[in-house]
């Protein structure tokens, strides 16, 4: 079968097609005809492996690999067919549609093996496998960082990135909840930004969000762009500084903040669980969320896709086809 390795750090053209073995799989995994990934910007940082773009360097770095990558492959979601299964598996059936999280490897590859303990279940049946790849990055990660600044009902949110993969599932979400929603992000996206409910946009490039009146219960920077100072102003008492990007500087924030001072900064290390996959289903398939596709590529292509993230300026999903 064919994957995606790179084996050193920095430019998307370390990033070459393989021919390998088919994995095998235990009792209690399944193996999987990957239809689709995505590149996500958390793709694009690992890849890359340098001081810039690692949150917590050095210390993720050691967890990435010092000198070379210690997983070779990338991938942090997929969408595919279950092609067979371990004796002990009984969640899932071969022929399932499925989606989800790769678990330790990476999902750049024609065939993958997961655990069925792991966050894999079957797809929103109104979605197309690519539209599913985009969904375990981009929407869980929304998911969780707005259940940790406890969104609710009336609430009024900032959502900075609001364009991004997880921007994009962030404001639909929000409006889930019941929040009043303003997206932040540059003139290009504005409309596709409102399309997606946003009640009130700004558009970076023409002003300041900082510079408004407003107050919010929850400001969400999506892409790790803000910072606490200076948005700090526009937290009502008791609001949440949610970050889905942390450095060391945020982590101390966080810390003090827990202990002083009534607004508090927030971040963690997004994960899904099977609950998580299914409320995102039942939301999909009503119809209340939906993802965004900017482009597509084929496997053979994936350096390019990796340069179009590289600039940072994606809506929504970057897809990789696999068949």
């Amino acid at each position: 079968m064919k994957t995606v390795y790179y084996t050193k750090y920095v430019p998307p053209d370390v990033l070459q097609v393989k021919e390998v073995e088919k994995p095998m799989i235990e009792d209690n995994q399944l193996l999987v005809r990957v239809h689709a990934t995505t590149v996500s910007s958390g793709d694009s940082r690992m890849r890359r492996g340098n001081r810039k773009s690692l949150p917590l360097w050095p210390i993720s770095k050691m967890a990435i690999g010092l000198r070379k990558p210690k997983n070779p492959v990338l991938g942090m979601d997929f969408a595919g067919e279950v092609v067979s299964k371990g004796k002990n598996v009984s969640r899932l059936r071969q022929g399932d549609h499925v989606y989800g999280f790769p678990g330790k490897g990476g999902s750049n590859a024609e065939y993958i093996k997961v655990s069925e303990e792991s966050s894999v279940t079957v797809k929103p049946s109104n979605m197309t496998f690519e539209e599913a790849a985009s969904v375990p990055f981009g929407a869980v990660s929304a998911l969780f960082f707005l259940r940790k600044g406890k969104i609710k009902k009336g609430d009024d949110i900032l959502i900075y990135g609001a364009s991004g993969s997880v921007g994009t599932y962030a404001i639909q979400l929000a409006k889930y909840y019941g929040a009043k929603v303003t997206g932040v992000c540059s003139t290009e996206n504005v409309e596709m930004v409102k399309s997606l409910g946003a009640d009130d946009v700004v558009d970076y490039k023409r002003e300041n969000y900082t510079n408004r009146k407003q107050t919010y219960d929850i400001i969400f920077d999506t892409v790790g762009k803000t910072t606490f100072s200076h948005c700090r102003k526009l937290l009502k008492p008791k609001g949440y500084y949610v970050l889905a990007v942390m450095n060391y500087r945020e982590a101390f924030q966080i810390l003090w903040t827990s202990l002083f001072g009534e607004r508090k900064v927030i971040s963690g290390i997004a994960t899904g669980s099977i609950e998580d996959f299914n409320f995102l289903n039942n939301l999909i398939e009503e119809g209340k969320l939906k993802a965004v596709i900017d482009r597509s590529y084929h496997y053979n292509n994936i350096a390019d896709a990796h340069r179009y993230v590289d600039k940072g300026h994606k809506k929504g999903n970057v897809v990789i086809k696999w068949i």
